[in-house]
């Protein structure tokens, strides 16, 4: 079943038109600690969702942990969810990958519907189907695939946002361009971020939402071009579990921001990226997301958290990499020294 993705100036009246449709017994909704206070009152629902019960948990990506969804699981319990409720989740990329995955192995499975209250979580975390937790130190290493009853995706909900969560969710935009044509990478790469327009954001917001939900619908279970949305992400996941570890953690979209400069060095090396769009791109993520602070000697610990990546092979690193804006090229794999090369290109930038 494909899922179905709302983007809409009403998010209330689209919640409501699926919970009259609906045949669930119950309904409950997830926030967490930010939501709760900044987003639940911007639904003004029907008194089915005014009776719900509301979970909250602990903000911020820390606590996107099996304790948070063990937490989840009782209060759905304690409150006589059955396997014909719904779950509600309202928040950014944590709320929506622990909510999914808290409601897709509850009684082996109940609905869930998102309501993403981020760009990052608008354009990525909760469309695709992807639901999940970290654990031991890993992102994301815990989860199912599994697709929402329905995403409603309002952009109301981007003006409780500071500028670092927007260009945290801008940096998945960026990818997907990368991953489609020169101009959506053009029209990308010259959006001011600083000051941004909500009008063009949400056309764009579309535009990225269908480039992720096209390559879905081809590959549900990311066993080939599903791949390509990992662009940035090899690299990306270690910087992120590596500021984790050393407690200074970074939103994940600047995560991915670093990890692509670092992938577009090997598809320039390995691909013949070329090396003009590869510099306004990487000009573009420096000047909007400056840089993590890391030396030579962190390298070893990143190359082996890169080791983790869910798409390895045996002993090997997968990377997707890019001959061209829109020419993809997935599971390439790329030697230790050219990795350590592509992170002092990040150093050096």
């Amino acid at each position: 079943m494909e899922q179905k993705v709302i983007i809409t100036n009403n998010a209330t009246e689209e919640l409501e038109n699926i919970i009259s449709e609906s045949k669930n017994d119950k309904f409950f909704i997830l926030t967490d600690s930010n939501t709760n206070k900044n987003c639940l009152n911007m639904l003004h629902c029907s008194e089915l969702i005014a009776n719900a019960h509301i979970i909250t948990i602990k903000a911020d990506d820390t606590n996107k942990n099996i304790e948070s969804t063990a937490h989840v699981w009782k209060e759905l319990s304690d409150n006589g969810c059955t396997r014909h409720s719904c779950l509600i989740n309202i928040g950014g990329g944590m709320v929506t990958d622990l909510g999914g995955f808290a409601a897709s192995t509850f009684k082996r499975g109940i609905d869930f519907i998102n309501i993403p209250t981020t760009l990052l979580s608008m354009v990525d975390a909760s469309v695709g189907g992807k639901t999940g937790i970290n654990f031991n130190g890993l992102k994301n290493e815990i989860g199912v695939f599994n697709d929402a009853k329905a995403v409603i995706i309002d952009t109301a909900f981007l003006k409780t946002l500071d500028q670092h969560n927007i260009c945290s969710g801008y940096a998945e935009m960026l990818k997907h361009s990368l991953l489609k044509d020169y101009k959506m990478w053009v029209q990308h790469i010259n959006f001011n971020l600083y000051s941004p327009d909500f009008d063009p954001l949400l056309n764009m917001i579309k535009e990225s939402v269908e480039v992720k939900e096209r390559i879905v619908s081809e590959d549900p279970h990311e066993s080939g071009i599903r791949k390509a949305l990992n662009l940035g992400h090899t690299a990306g996941h270690a910087f992120e579990s590596y500021a984790m570890h050393t407690n200074r953690p970074i939103l994940h979209g600047y995560a991915v921001a670093y990890g692509i400069i670092c992938e577009l060095y090997l598809s320039h090396a390995l691909q013949g990226f070329p090396l003009d769009k590869m510099r306004q791109t990487v000009n573009f993520i420096k000047e909007n997301y400056g840089r993590m602070n890391i030396t030579c000697d962190d390298y070893e610990s990143l190359y082996s958290l890169m080791k983790h990546d869910k798409k390895n092979t045996g002993n090997e690193i997968n990377f997707t990499l890019l001959k061209d804006v829109g020419d993809i090229k997935i599971n390439q794999t790329v030697s230790k020294e050219l990795i350590l090369e592509s992170l002092d290109f990040y150093r050096e930038i």
